[in-house]
Order: structure tokens, then sequence, then C-alpha cells
């Protein structure tokens, strides 16, 4: 098995230079058989004619004589036999074998007839003609030694399957090394990536498939450099998360070995381990549940809501929250019915709510509407609270990113809340943006299909 692509391409041409150049001349000749034959008999028979007028008009021994010296007999083989089966021959074979002259040809010939037969395939003529001489008649069977078109045929096909061969090997030779160029490229590029280095340039500027593969290769670099950017910050993200409450557990539990404690300090302490253990607790059921959803091992459960419905039921449920911070809401929602999966629609509901009423300023409002076309309904949640720089927008909803940074001490939470709510509205095949200015508030804007797809 050739395994170098280069040899490959190299020998696929040449078979198929071979190949097609063979079926062209066979299909070629094929196609000018009937009038290299023709052309051939012609040229015999006007010969043959002129050599019975020879004899017509000439005693036998000058006819004899004569026709011994003519120069057609480099093209032609002339045998002439008598009555009893013996012939005279004129003119040289040259390693031509002649046609063998049956016993019925003769007697035809001799009995004044004519035979005509092509018994070696193409422009190849035997031609029996009868002669009348003073001694009576003659058969002469005149063949061709040499046929000019069929030789100029093989001649010809011979030399453009040679040329076609030189000059198709020699381009073949230079184009494969610019085919495959890229594809080693390619390779190396393959095993850089493999071991981790993503800078990578392949400089391949050709506009064929190979240019298009080698743009795809880049696309798909610059996603998986993305991708491991992603893993190491998720790793670091975990390991930040996790370490903070097993600091405070650990800290907090060292301290409860103090035997002189106060009673109410080792309930604040044992009231710290416990916020910190549920906090673990509630990142490491997000983290898995996070995972169910990309993986698409949880399968949605459609089922037709009442979306104004739904929405009023979470904020009614979020009340503790909002009522004591005297924060209000304006609501603006159409009846809207929708085919979606209930519980997981509803922590979408509760995540951005949530998130409005945690960063919104005591006392301010929340405004929550629905609108309804043909196809989608979009629900828009908007709220008064500190607001999302620019540059933090397109990455609010990675897992474990906090826009508020500057403020983590005074707002809880572990940055998965989004991140979960940007994988159940994909699953409903729907689109989440949001619109913020720092100050201002920020509002989110969630579309979903009124019918999703069943397989979603």
């Amino acid at each position: 098995m050739i395994k170098s692509l280069y040899i490959r391409v190299v020998l696929t041409f040449l078979v198929s230079v071979i190949a097609g150049t063979a079926i062209s001349f066979m299909v070629s000749t094929l196609i000018f058989e009937d009038q290299l034959n023709e052309n051939a008999q012609i040229n015999i028979r006007n010969f043959g004619q002129d050599v019975v007028q020879i004899y017509k008009t000439l005693p036998v021994d000058e006819a004899e004589s004569f026709v011994s010296r003519m120069k057609q007999l480099d093209s032609y083989h002339i045998r002439i036999y008598d009555a009893t089966g013996k012939f005279q021959s004129y003119g040289k074979l040259n390693e031509h074998k002649s046609s063998a002259v049956s016993t019925d040809q003769l007697k035809k010939v001799l009995n004044g007839g004519v035979v005509q037969d092509t018994p070696k395939g193409i422009a190849t003529v035997l031609l029996g003609l009868p002669i009348k001489t003073e001694m009576g008649t003659k058969a002469m069977f005149l063949e061709t030694l040499s046929p000019p078109s069929a030789s100029f045929v093989v001649q010809f096909g011979l030399i453009f399957a040679s040329c076609s061969l030189i000059a198709g090997s020699l381009l073949i030779l230079v184009a494969s090394v610019y085919l495959v160029r890229p594809i080693k490229k390619l390779t190396k590029a393959t095993k850089r990536i493999a071991a981790g280095d993503f800078n990578v340039k392949l400089n391949i500027k050709q506009t064929s498939e190979i240019g298009t593969l080698a743009r795809s290769f880049e696309e798909m670099m610059h996603d998986l450099q993305q991708l491991e950017q992603m893993r190491r910050e998720f790793v670091t993200n975990v390991s930040h998360e996790v370490q903070s409450p097993l600091t405070s557990i650990s800290g907090y539990a060292l301290a409860l070995k103090q035997v002189n404690l106060a009673d109410h300090e080792r309930s604040r302490y044992l009231d710290i381990i416990i916020a910190e253990a549920n906090r673990m607790s509630k990142m490491s059921d997000s983290l898995l549940k996070l995972s169910m959803l990309e993986s698409q091992s949880q399968q949605l459960s459609l089922i037709p809501l009442s979306l104004d419905e739904q929405i009023r039921r979470v904020i009614v449920a979020l009340q503790p929250q909002w009522s004591a911070r005297n924060i209000h809401f304006e609501l603006d929602l159409e009846n809207v019915k929708v085919t979606a999966d209930h519980d997981q629609l509803n922590q979408v509901w509760t995540n951005i709510i949530g998130n409005s009423i945690k960063f919104s300023e005591d006392g301010g409002m929340i405004k929550v509407s629905i609108e309804e076309d043909f196809k989608n309904v979009t629900v828009r949640i908007s709220d008064t609270g500190i607001g999302i720089p620019l540059e933090d927008q397109k990455r609010i909803f990675d897992r474990f990113f906090k826009a508020d940074r500057s403020h983590s001490r005074k707002y809880d939470g572990s940055g998965m809340g989004l991140a979960i709510v940007k994988q159940i509205v994909s699953l409903h095949q729907g689109d989440i943006r949001v619109e913020s200015e720092p100050g201002q508030g920020t509002t989110f804007i969630v579309t979903l299909p009124i019918h999703p797809p069943t397989d979603s």
C-alpha cells in the first residue's frame, strides 16, 4: 500500500494518461477503420488495374520485366499464379509474411472473378485480379506491405502517447509539489496543535478545496484555542470557588477546637461552616446541572404552558427577596401559550429575575414584558441596577464569570446561573442577549419559538 500522497498522485496520473491514450487510440481506430480500409482498397485496386493493363498491352516477357522494376513494389507485393498453382512473385517482403491464398480464391480469379479481403486487420488488403495473356488467363494477387494510412495512424498514436506521457509527467511532478505542500503544512500543524501549541501560521492562500480546508482548519484551531483557554479558566475558577469555602470551613473548624470559646461564637462559627458547605453544595449541583444540559442527556419535557402565568408565579415565589428591599415590579404580560419544558423554563425566569433583584438598588424598579409575533415570543426583563460594563457583556454567560468583581463581597453567587440560563434557552431553540450600561441598569431579552422542534 503506497502511503505517500505525492507518489499516489503521480502514479494515478500516469495510469490515467496511459489508459486514456490507449482507449482514445482504439476508439479512433475503430471510428476510422472503414475509411482506412476503403482508402487502401482504392489504392491497391488502381495499382492492380495498371498491372493488368500492362500485361494486356505488352508481351509477357516485357510485361514481367516492366513490373519487376516498378517503384510501387516498395509498398505492394505481387504474386502471379498460372493454372497449375505455380506463381511468380514481385517485390521484396522485408520480413512481411505474405497472406495465404486459398484454392477457392485461386480458382475464382482464374475463372475471371475478383477477390478482395482484409486478412490482417486495418488497411491490409489482399486483392485478386485475372490477367489475360497470350499464354492464357493467370491469377494475380496483390497485397499491401506497409500501408501508408495504417502506418501513419500507428506512428501518430505512439508519438502522441509518448509526448502526452512525458509532458503530463513533468507537469504532474510540478503540480503535485504544490498540491502536497499545503497538506504537509496541515499535518505539521496538527502535530503542533496536538502538543498544545496553537500559535500556528499556515499561510495557505489557495482558493481551491485545499484552501477551503486550510481556512476551515484555521477556524478549528481558533476554536480549539478558545476552548483550551476556557478550560484553563474553568479549572482556575473551580479551584478558586472551591478553595474559598474550604478555607473558611477549615479555619472555623480549627477555631471550634478552642476550649474557652464562648457559646455564641461557637454557634456563629457553625453557622458559617454550614453556609459555606451549602454554598459548595449549590455550586456542585449547578455544575452537574450544566453538564447534563450541555451533554443533552437530560431531555426536555415539552408541554403547552401559559408563559405569563409562569412568570407571575416566579415573581410571587421571589417576593421575600424583593419586598424586603422595597423593590417594585411593572408588568406588561400578554396571555401567551408556548410549548416548553416547565421546570427548565421556570429556572430561567428564576435566575434572571433573581439577578435583577440582587443587583438593583433598594426601592428600584424591575419591568417585565412579553411580546408575541407569528413564530416567536420575546420576554424583556429590565432593572435599574448597577449595570454591566461593555467588555463584560460578551462573557456574562460563561460559567463562573462574575461581572461584579469589584462587588464580589457584597453580592453572593457562583457565576453559574446565567450559563445555565443560556444552555436552557439554547435547548429550546431560542436566543438570549443582554443590553446594559453601568449605573443605568440591565435588560435581558429572551426570544423563544412558540413551538420548538420536538427533537430539541
